[in-house]
Order: structure tokens, then C-alpha cells, then sequence
């Protein structure tokens, strides 16, 4: 086993140098960008700019109030605080750089700014598939097995699950960042997206990349696909419990609590799909850079907003706060 994990470590390091070698050689990369410096372009700029800072907000909000409010020191919601710093992550990945390159006009990139840019943002989608997955298994537990959720859904698990989400997230994003730079590229080095996107840049390889695009499709369907049945089965069980429940209280209380999940499940999975299972006949750059937008900046923004609007005690708790903050303003 030793020797394995040594026969590996040193693969990984030699084709590390080998990329990084790459890198030097290679010139830097032209992003094309989202938006034009026409007045309705600057319009559109400027909302998605404010999206962006209302997202971030949004989520910094979420994690402050399950760190603070003692209601919410439950895994359910940490698993919940571990998406929301993902989609901080993810936004702060994004849309600064894509901000600065339409202020300032210089749209260029270097190969190892491309490079972690993949890594990031494939490390934190990849993270949020499998964290998904997760939530929905404590569900799963909260709904069908209540009386047995501190032994299913133990703490430990909880860590376990959160740092396994991670640590597949980043070791996807590893793969695909090194792969994706290690082809040749040829002279035209303008990307038609506003951020380095694993697809997009293999397009401008010089090189046959037919056995890597079906390793990528291989990954994204175990990447997006195992989870998403994973979610389906354990929701599958959920509403199959709730039906079967006598009280009207608890079934409106399990329907809200899954609703919410169920939706940010929908809009994560629907887009993700969309641009990493897509037929690449079907594909198109206005296609992938618009789906890209709404998974990348819309999607953060509405995760925080389904699960205070539709959970009662991330309401309790910001309430709590918003009572608190003028007393101690006052002392």
C-alpha cells in the first residue's frame, strides 16, 4: 500500500514539473469576457456586480448566525455553513478578476492563473456535489429516523463527510487543472468565457484530446451523477415517510425543511449538467457562458435566500441577532 501511494505521490510531482515547465513556455491567455463597453452591457455589468456582493453578504450572514445562535449547532447546519463558504469561495474565484479585467481593459491571464482558477472553481463544485449529497442524508435521518439521528448522523460522520466532500472536490480539481494545461496550445489563445473553464480551454489544444474529454465525461458522471442518485434515493424515502405520517403539522414542517433543499439541489445540478454533460455538438460559447453565470454568481445568492426564507429557525436566529445588535450598540 506504501508503495502504491509512493508510485502515485511521485507520478503527480514529476507531471506537476512536467505542466509547470509548460507553463513557462506558454504565453499567456486572452478571456474574452462576459460583457462589451456598451450602456446596456455596463448596466448588466453593474447588476451582476452587485449580485455578486449581495451573495457574498448573503452567505457570510448564514455562517455568522450558525456560529453564534446555540439552536443551530446541529450538523444540518454545518454541513449548511460548509456551503455557504463554498459559495463565498466560488464567487471570490470568479468575479474579481472578471470584475478587474473589464475595468481596466487587460483581459490577459497567465497559464498558472488558468491553471488555478480550474483547480478552484472544479474543487469547490465537485465539493458542493458530494456536500449535497450529504444534506440530503441528514435529512434522510432527521425524517425517517428521528429517535436515531444522534447515532446516524453523529458528529464525527458529519466532519467526515464535510472533509471527504472537500478533499474529492480538491483532488478533481487537481486531475483537471494539470491535465487541461499540459496540452500544447495553439497560436490564438483567446478563451470565448470569462473565467478558465476546464472545456472551453481544451478547445485551443493543439493536440488530440478525444481520450481526455471522455476521462472528463467519466469524471463528471461520477462527480454529478452518483450524488444526484444518492439525493434522489434518500428524498425518494423522505416523501415516501411523510406521507405516511398522521400529524398535518409534521408533514408541513418536513415539506418545508426538504423544499428548500430540493430547490438549491434543482438550480446546482440543472446548470452543472447542462454545461458538463451537454453533448459538445449541442454546446456553444453564449450557451456556456450564460449557464456559467448562473451557476457561478446567481445560484450563491439564492442558496442563503431559500433556507432562511423557507427555515424557521435561520429566521429565529437572525431575529435574534437583529434584537441583540441595538442593545449592545446601546451599551
Amino acid at each position: 500500500m506504501m508503495k502504491t501511494l509512493s508510485s502515485i505521490s511521485s507520478y503527480a510531482v514529476s507531471l506537476l514539473f512536467e505542466v509547470m515547465n509548460i507553463w513557462n513556455t506558454t504565453s499567456d491567455f486572452i478571456l474574452l469576457g462576459l460583457f462589451n463597453h456598451t450602456e446596456t452591457h455596463l448596466f448588466l455589468f453593474v447588476m451582476v456586480l452587485m449580485i455578486a456582493i449581495t451573495s457574498l453578504v448573503g452567505n457570510a450572514l448564514m455562517i455568522f448566525l450558525i456560529h453564534q445562535d446555540a439552536q443551530l449547532h446541529m450538523p444540518m447546519y454545518f454541513l449548511l455553513s460548509q456551503l455557504s463558504l463554498m459559495d463565498m469561495m466560488l464567487v471570490s474565484t470568479i468575479v474579481p478578476r472578471m470584475a478587474a479585467d473589464y475595468l481596466k481593459g487587460n483581459k490577459s491571464i497567465s497559464p498558472a492563473g488558468c491553471g488555478l482558477q480550474i483547480f478552484f472553481f472544479i474543487t469547490l463544485e465537485g465539493g458542493e456535489c458530494f456536500l449535497l449529497a450529504s444534506m440530503s442524508y441528514d435529512r434522510y435521518v432527521a425524517v425517517c429516523h428521528p429517535l436515531r439521528y444522534a447515532v446516524l448522523m453523529s458528529w464525527q460522520l458529519c466532519l467526515r463527510m464535510t472533509v471527504g466532500s472537500w478533499f474529492l472536490g480538491a483532488a478533481d480539481g487537481l486531475m483537471q487543472a494539470v491535465a487541461t494545461l499540459s496540452f500544447p496550445f495553439c497560436d490564438a489563445h483567446e478563451i470565448d468565457h470569462f473565467f478558465c473553464e476546464a472545456p472551453t480551454l481544451v478547445r485551443l489544444a493543439c493536440a488530440d484530446t478525444s481520450v481526455f474529454e471522455n476521462v472528463m465525461y467519466i469524471c463528471c458522471v461520477l462527480m454529478l451523477l452518483v450524488p444526484f442518485s444518492l439525493i434522489l434515493i434518500s428524498y425518494s424515502l423522505i416523501f415516501a415517510a411523510v406521507l405516511q405520517m398522521h400529524s398535518r403539522e409534521a408533514r408541513k414542517k418536513a415539506f418545508a425543511t426538504c423544499s428548500s433543499h430540493l430547490s438549491v439541489v434543482g438550480l446546482f445540478y440543472g446548470a452543472a449538467i447542462s454545461i458538463y454533460m451537454r453533448p459538445k455538438s449541442y454546446r456553444s460559447a453564449n450557451h456556456d457562458k450564460i449557464v456559467s453565470v448562473f451557476y457561478t454568481i446567481f445560484t450563491p445568492l439564492l442558496n442563503p435566500i431559500i433556507y432562511s426564507m423557507r427555515n424557521g429557525d435561520v429566521k429565529g436566529a437572525l431575529r435574534k441577532c437583529m434584537s441583540q445588535c441595538p442593545t449592545s450598540s446601546h451599551e
